[in-house]
């Protein structure tokens, strides 16, 4: 009888932003590739939702810092 793979190991979560980033990129390159199989694909797919959530989540955090950091008023960025 045939055993099934064995489930691959939880991915880490990324450390940083920036690393999430270019895990991120590193799989839609893959992805896009189109030489990968079916089950790599929805592996990548699910690790890249999951690194999307990530960033989101970042992005928010440093938006809500902002927004505490300018009194609750965010300003448009000029460049100097």
């Amino acid at each position: 009888m045939p055993r099934a793979p064995a489930p691959a190991p939880a991915a880490a979560a990324p450390a940083t932003y920036e690393q999430a980033l270019a895990e991120l990129e590193q799989l839609v390159q893959a992805m896009e590739g189109g030489q990968m199989p079916l089950d790599r694909l929805l592996e990548s797919y699910r690790r890249g939702a999951e690194l999307l959530t990530f960033c989101r989540e970042r992005l928010q955090a440093v938006e809500a810092q902002v927004k505490v950091l300018e009194d609750g008023q965010l300003k448009p960025w000029a460049p100097n």
